[in-house]
């Protein structure tokens, strides 16, 4: 029995474990950090990063010495002297070969200080683009999630005045039964509930939509268990509220990477003007070199024992004359060791290249150069006007929807006030039920009016506080 127990008590617990993991609700960070860790765009960002520091080390390398071994092994087959007999015969012989060169740049231009810098600035740049990426992810995130948000609240509102719709047919009801009412009245209700029902379903329709697209966007596939946190939102007090939008743009100045990633561009261009340039300079290179050789083919070797030959004659005696020739015999090659220290060879120098007619290439890339200048200094320009340009219109987009919003608070407690009063003349009798609606619903349409500009205003606020570097927040 006790066993039993503990297996239904372990059976609730892992039970318990998997619904809270399937049914987790996530809050606006988290679903900005699950965006920037899933996000392509931003994985691919990241490998740009990677391969930017590749080449600063490549950059850094050049200034090493360039060092290269080698080695060969070679057989020569044709027509070549016998060393045993003294005759040519097709034989085959066998040689190896190893080197080493080493190569040293001494001077080209300051190309490799230039090609350094540029590798630099190039990790800059992957650093600001990755950042200004992860930022325009997190505001996207932030406008999904605040959809959520409106649309949950407006299904809240939706259920609330579908409830308020079915109390307002019993009483309706009730008044018939007293006599206040006729029965005709309860039609109208009916027909409000009907429509409201439609209401809740198309709300319920969107919310889901609305889930399904962050999902999609976090990279989550199972739709129907997401959904995020229950937050409280209210409307904020922001630290922009008193800032004018030329204040707000000064600063965009100062930290935005969009702006850093199109000056550090622009200082890229310019590093390549110098490396153009350099290219048209003189460069001197020292160069070491180190080879030997080793042979495989037998050769005569003196035995230390002399023999006398006769060699000729003296010219009137007759006498004949004799040399004394010491004996040989084939042996194998030198030992390869001794081979490699006689065979050996050393070469080193310098060399200098003088740059003086290769088509046109050197002069053409110095200008295409300049171009690049100009054009990084355009972009620069563009991205400024474009930023500032964001900024004004959000500003006044902000400034517009906060009006729209206490326009929206006001239309909502002028309509409830009329609403309330429409309740005490329904309830007397001295107003029918067509009348009743028509303020109903006109109070019911004020009240979504004024969710729908509250996340209007927030959102709104929110890129502006964007663009002034105040973090993303509920």
């Amino acid at each position: 029995m006790k066993k039993q127990i503990k297996l239904f008590l372990a059976f609730c617990l892992i039970s318990g474990l998997w619904l809270n993991a399937q049914y987790k609700q996530w809050t606006l960070q988290e679903c900005v950090d699950l965006a920037i860790e899933k996000n392509i765009t931003i994985k691919q960002n990241k490998l740009d990063y990677a391969n930017a520091q590749i080449n600063k080390q490549e950059a850094i390398a050049n200034f090493f010495p360039n060092l290269n071994a080698n080695t060969s092994h070679s057989w020569n087959i044709g027509l070549n002297q016998n060393i045993t007999t003294g005759l040519l015969e097709n034989i085959t012989t066998q040689f190896s070969s190893a080197g080493v060169n080493l190569g040293l740049n001494i001077y080209s231009g300051l190309q490799n200080v230039k090609q350094l810098h540029r590798a630099n600035l190039s990790i800059l740049a992957r650093q600001y683009q990755l950042a200004d990426i992860t930022e325009d992810i997190s505001l996207l995130v932030a406008n999904s999630y605040l959809q959520i948000m409106f649309n949950r609240e407006i299904l809240s509102v939706q259920k609330a005045q579908l409830d308020v719709s079915k109390k307002e047919l019993d009483r309706t009801k009730t008044l018939i039964e007293a006599g206040i009412l006729t029965a005709g009245d309860v039609f109208e209700i009916e027909a409000t509930i009907a429509s409201q029902e439609q209401a809740v379903v198309q709300a319920e329709n969107i919310l889901r939509l609305t889930k399904i697209n962050l999902a999609q966007l976090l990279l989550i596939t199972d739709y129907e268990n997401f959904d995020i946190a229950f937050e409280q939102l209210d409307v904020p007090f922001s630290q922009i509220n008193g800032k004018s939008p030329k204040s707000i743009f000064e600063k965009a100045l100062t930290f935005r990477n969009d702006i850093k990633l199109a000056v550090t561009n622009l200082e890229i261009a310019e590093t390549d003007l110098e490396l153009a340039k350099g290219a048209l300079q003189p460069s001197l290179v020292a160069f070491y070199g180190y080879s030997t050789r080793i042979s495989y083919s037998d050769r005569l070797s003196g035995t230390g024992e002399f023999s006398t030959v006769p060699i000729g004659y003296v010219e009137g005696t007759g006498e004949i004359v004799n040399g004394r020739f010491e004996q040989r015999e084939v042996i194998g090659p030198v030992p390869i060791a001794d081979q490699l220290g006689l065979n050996d060879g050393h070469n080193f120098g310098l060399q200098l290249n003088i740059p003086i007619f290769n088509s046109f290439r050197a002069k053409n890339n110095v200008k295409r150069s300049i171009i690049n200048i100009e054009r990084s200094k355009n972009l620069l320009e563009q991205q400024k006007l474009d930023l500032e340009a964001n900024i004004n219109q959000a500003y006044n987009d902000t400034n517009g929807a906060y009006t729209f919003y206490e326009a929206a608070m006001k239309t909502t407690q002028a309509r409830y006030d009329a609403f309330d009063d429409a309740q005490q003349r329904y309830s007397a009798g001295i107003m029918n039920s067509f009348e009743y609606t028509q303020i109903k619903q006109r109070y019911e349409a004020s009240v979504s009016d004024e969710v729908r500009a509250k996340y209007d205003y927030i959102f709104k606020l929110k890129v502006l506080e964007f663009y002034f570097g105040i973090p993303l927040n509920i």
